[in-house]
């Protein structure tokens, strides 16, 4: 089948099932898996155009809701949390789609940009598990413990097929929203972080995500459990939900651009990220009922070795490949 914008002919089923086996290994950790499917499109589809970051964020679009309503209706979104990175983050999208269309057109320095942002995520994932990293979070370690407990309980009773992993009081109860802080509660536990704080990290992040094509819970979701010490139940539906709101509003702002840049492909694959988008929205949905199953420092394992793996080869690329591909 061609794809007339993004350039590229591919059978039309490797689309959703590449995006459904990734959303389902990401959600669970709060991120879309956009990230993923940037590089498979650049690298293995060869749509290297401007396009392909709008085409990313359709991907978005159409995929997150299906997690994003299991996590609502669980109760386990911090709504306080979502907003602030939505407003930190949309007035950043906007600068990061400008740079990508003035400073990064050329598909090699474009992906020397994504491995770079790729290491500094994969690092982060496989920091977290390293003992120096788990110091000084005994609240978190007092949620994954409950969790086992949970888990152990369920397949005692062999309803573990059935029942979810965390228990109906485990959801998120909002305790204060101010200006300067945040609190809620959880599972018996209250947590808080400053709104300053994670508003100009969203902001910073917005750019990237604009840049990138993603919305930013790759980027946001591992600062909120490992700076912030958010547990990542509860981060993981806020950063889905800022990453569905951001890519809505960055999908329309390339589609504005794009009369201004006659000279390259700026408006998204619309048929292509919808395509990716529908295996992301059974993926996203699965790896939300997956997540309650999955102890946190698996998910993070997961994601890091994959991450970096893939950001060092694209930099390896950039200094040694030449202008391959």
């Amino acid at each position: 089948m061609h794809f007339p914008v993004a350039g590229i002919d591919v059978f039309p089923l490797v689309p959703p099932l590449v995006a459904l086996a990734v959303a389902t290994f990401t959600a669970p950790a709060g991120v879309s898996g956009a990230f993923l499917l940037l590089p498979f499109q650049v690298s293995v589809l060869g749509f290297t155009s401007p396009a392909v970051s709008p085409t990313n964020l359709v991907y978005n679009i159409v995929a997150i809701p299906g997690g994003l309503w299991r996590y609502i209706r669980e109760g386990r979104m911090a709504w306080p949390l979502t907003w602030v990175v939505v407003a930190g983050t949309l007035p950043g999208v906007f600068a990061g789609a400008i740079i990508r269309l003035r400073y990064l057109p050329d598909p090699r320095s474009f992906k020397f940009f994504v491995g770079l942002v790729l290491l500094y995520l994969g690092g982060r994932l496989l920091y977290e598990m390293t003992g120096r990293y788990a110091k000084g979070r005994e609240r978190l370690r007092a949620l994954e413990a409950k969790f086992r407990e949970r888990v152990a309980g369920l397949k005692a009773e062999q309803r573990a097929k059935v029942a979810s992993g965390l228990p109906a009081e485990a959801v998120v109860r909002t305790v204060r929203f101010t200006p300067l802080v945040v609190e809620y509660e959880f599972w018996g536990e209250r947590f808080s972080f400053s709104v300053p704080v994670l508003s100009l990290l969203a902001l910073v992040v917005g750019v990237i995500g604009g840049i990138y094509g993603i919305g930013g819970g790759a980027i946001i979701a591992p600062f909120c459990c490992a700076v912030l010490g958010l547990p990542v139940y509860t981060v993981a539906g806020a950063a889905l939900c800022g990453t569905f709101l951001t890519s809505v509003v960055g999908v329309i702002y390339y589609t504005l651009l794009s009369p201004f840049y006659r000279g390259m492909t700026v408006s998204p694959d619309w048929l292509l990220g919808a395509l990716f988008g529908i295996g992301g929205l059974a993926g996203t949905y699965f790896g939300a009922r997956l997540q309650k199953f999955l102890p946190e420092r698996l998910i993070r394992g997961f994601l890091g070795v994959l991450v970096t793996g893939l950001a060092l080869q694209y930099i390896y690329q950039y200094f040694c490949g030449g202008a391959r591909r």
